[in-house]
């Protein structure tokens, strides 16, 4: 079992992050961590798709969706995918879609919200590179830790 946040924040003050950006959580791990692994992309989920598509071996993936609501990045076929494929969870500053679904799955997820919308499938965007949001840096193979509380970050 993960390690609640307030007490690894209040262990590691000085070496760790926390995400002040007020994300809902999906999925039935309220609790998860693991090392991150990254996708950049804008109202386009093709390469969220194909990253959750690989083994995740235990990693969160966390994807920069610029923090649009107007389409979804993650829905519950691709979810599905995710746990398939061993992945921890996902964080997404942006939305998701099939909710109900994706609360029955052993996953991890954070996002700002949901839209039953579509995303384009064009493939744009960038893989493995370094994130910022809301002022906290996300580096492929930092770690990342979420709970109920909410997401820390290794420095």
């Amino acid at each position: 079992m993960p390690v609640a946040t307030a007490d690894l924040y209040d262990e590691l003050e000085e070496g760790i992050q926390s995400l002040s950006l007020q994300l809902r959580s999906f999925g039935r791990r309220s609790a998860f961590d693991g090392p991150i692994r990254t996708v950049r992309c804008f109202e386009d989920n093709a390469l969220v798709k194909s990253v959750l598509a690989t083994p995740g071996a235990g990693a969160v993936l966390v994807v920069d969706g610029a923090g649009s609501l107007a389409t979804a990045l993650m829905g519950d076929l691709i979810a599905a995918s995710a746990v398939a494929n061993g992945w921890a969870g996902v964080v997404i500053n942006g939305a998701i879609r099939d909710r109900v679904a994706i609360d029955a799955l052993d996953l991890g997820v954070k996002a700002l919200g949901t839209n039953p919308r579509k995303s384009a499938k064009l493939g744009a965007g960038e893989v493995a590179v370094t994130l910022v949001i809301a002022g906290v840096v996300f580096r492929p193979g930092a770690h990342l830790y979420s709970d109920e509380d909410g997401i820390l970050v290794e420095r």
